[in-house]
Parts: C-alpha cells; structure tokens; sequence
C-alpha cells in the first residue's frame, strides 16, 4: 500500500517537474505592453461610466 502511494506520489513529482519546464513567461516588453492596455482600459472604462452615470443622474432629476 505505501510502496503504491509512494509511487503515485514520485510520478506527480515529476509530472510536476515537466510541467514546469512549459512554462514560458513573458518578457519585460510583453508585461509592459500588456499593463499599458489594461490601464489605458481602465481609464476608458471609468471615463464613460462616469458620463453614463452623469447623464442618467441628469435625466433621472429631469423625470422626477
């Protein structure tokens, strides 16, 4: 029972292991670019739902 769970646990190990050399991560470029995209994104986003907020807030007065 041990020698079967040891084993089990020594070909994760290693499926591990293989797994890790995969990994490919990006460079200092691709980060930058990529933060720049979200960030520009964000700001977009916030701009229009802070016009969309206001004007529904401005045709909400208008109504009621």
């Amino acid at each position: 029972m041990f020698k079967k769970m040891w084993d089990s646990t020594v070909e994760f190990v290693n499926e591990v292991k293989t797994e890790f050399r995969k990994i490919s991560f990006p460079t200092k470029s691709e980060t930058l670019g990529s933060t720049t995209v979200v960030i520009v994104f964000c700001i977009i986003m916030s701009l229009y739902l802070s016009v969309v907020d206001s004007f529904l807030v401005w045709l909400m007065s208008k109504i009621i």
